[in-house]
Order: C-alpha cells, then sequence, then structure tokens
C-alpha cells in the first residue's frame, strides 16, 4: 500500500530530557494507527515533529512523498493544508461562532470558495458530525462532546489527506468518548483520510486504530492489532488491558 507518512530515526530532546530516541513509523493509505502511552511521555511531541509545529532534532519525516524537513515557508504550509490536526482541547476561538470557526481555516488559506460554497460546505461538514442546530452558538455554549467534535469538523472542512488526533477522547465521560471514537472512524471511511490517533484511552484505541503501537523510554514498541495485544503477557502492554 502506498506510504502516507513515513518516519525514521526521529529524535527530540528538551535540555537533557530525551524525550524521542529515534522513532520509526509507517502510516499507510487509509490506515488509522493508534499511539499509546502514559501522559508527559511524548507522544504529543511525536505528532507535532510529524507536522513541524516542533522541529525535532534529527530523522526524517515524510508526509505524502515530501520530506517534511526539507520544505521552505510557503511548500510546508501547503502541506499542512492536506494535512489535518486536532489539538487536545480542540482549540476553538472562543470569540466567535461555531460557523466563523469553521469559515476561518477556509479563508485563511485563501482556497477558493464562492460565499454560498462556503456556507453549503460549513453546513455539510457540521451535519456530518451531528452539530448542524449549533451553527451558531459560541464555543462556551457548548458540551466537551460538542466542542470535540466542531473541533473535527473545522479538520475536515480544507478535506485532508491525513488527520494527527491529539488525545480526542481527553475529558469526556465514556459514553461521550465512545461516541467520538466511533465518529473519527465514520468519518475517516468517508472523506478517505488516514490517521494517526494520539491516545491514552484503551477504548478509543480499540475502536479507531487497525494497529497500536505503545510509546515506551522514547521508542514505539508493538504495533499490532487490539485483539493480539490483548494477549499479550508483557508488562508494559498488560497495564492497558487491566
Amino acid at each position: 500500500m502506498d506510504k502516507v507518512i513515513t518516519v525514521k530515526n526521529l529524535k527530540k530532546s528538551f535540555g537533557e530530557n530525551h524525550v524521542l530516541k529515534g522513532i520509526d513509523l509507517e502510516l499507510s493509505k487509509g490506515d488509522n494507527l493508534a499511539i499509546l502511552g502514559r501522559s508527559g511521555i511524548g507522544k504529543s511531541v511525536l505528532t507535532k515533529c510529524i507536522i513541524r509545529l516542533i522541529e525535532a532534532d534529527s530523522g526524517m519525516v515524510s508526509v505524502l512523498g515530501k520530506d517534511m524537513y526539507q520544505l521552505d515557508d510557503d511548500n510546508l504550509d501547503e502541506m499542512r493544508r492536506r494535512m489535518g490536526y486536532l489539538f487536545q482541547g480542540g482549540a476553538l476561538y472562543d470569540s466567535m461562532s461555531v460557523r466563523k470557526n469553521l469559515e476561518f481555516p477556509v479563508r485563511r488559506t485563501q482556497v477558493s470558495r464562492k460565499k454560498g460554497e462556503l456556507k453549503d460546505k460549513v453546513e455539510e461538514v457540521l451535519q456530518n458530525v451531528g452539530l448542524i442546530d449549533a451553527i451558531d452558538e459560541m464555543p462556551a455554549d457548548l458540551s466537551g462532546g460538542m466542542k470535540k467534535r466542531v473541533a473535527l469538523a473545522r479538520t475536515l472542512i480544507l478535506e485532508p489527506e491525513v488527520i494527527l488526533y491529539d488525545e480526542p477522547t481527553t475529558g469526556l465521560d465514556p459514553v461521550t468518548s465512545g461516541e467520538i471514537s466511533d465518529l473519527i472512524v465514520r468519518l475517516n471511511e468517508q472523506y478517505h483520510t488516514s490517521s494517526i490517533i494520539i491516545t491514552h484511552d484503551m477504548k478509543c484505541a480499540r475502536i479507531t486504530a487497525d494497529k497500536i503501537f505503545l510509546l515506551h523510554n522514547g521508542r514505539l514498541l508493538y504495533g499490532d492489532t487490539f485483539e493480539n495485544l490483548s494477549k499479550n503477557k508483557d508488562e508494559l502492554i498488560k497495564q492497558y488491558f487491566v
């Protein structure tokens, strides 16, 4: 299968804290990978190095056939338009309505759309995440689960080929967490995206991922299906199945 992301020997330190010690990872077209790990272990650092929100110290990251660390600013911005990044907290603009939050990335990236087309696109993605009735609400009036759905809709509006999810179920109750996980799967199938899902939620990983990795001591381990990992006797992985 075509590789949409390839990471080789990626390293990142902050002073004496060696967070990533040589990460190797491949994401194939149409696949969803989950990366588990304790809080503060470097999961978000990894995805931010992939999209170059954080600069890696060394290693190689190829996304959609382009070496991310060889791109100039203009080409990097163009590549990021082909990628979606769902921030852990949603990162909605508090001063903007749901509608304006979704319109903003389209206007900022200067994607050519007539006013009517943009209106239709906003309504389409909100319909797909089940929030069309909240189109003129403000973020402060939304529940945690609703904010996650709006953030996901805002990610989808630019029709990315790859999406990086940073803790998509953090702070949600178990029922809402399951709904968001199911929604990720459905929307990835509908929009034909490939995804990396950063999580500490095994239920989310089970629902969303074709393959699961564990980030431990700066390296990725296992890389197997949920079913196979559930039978693994290694203490490192058993703790996630308690």
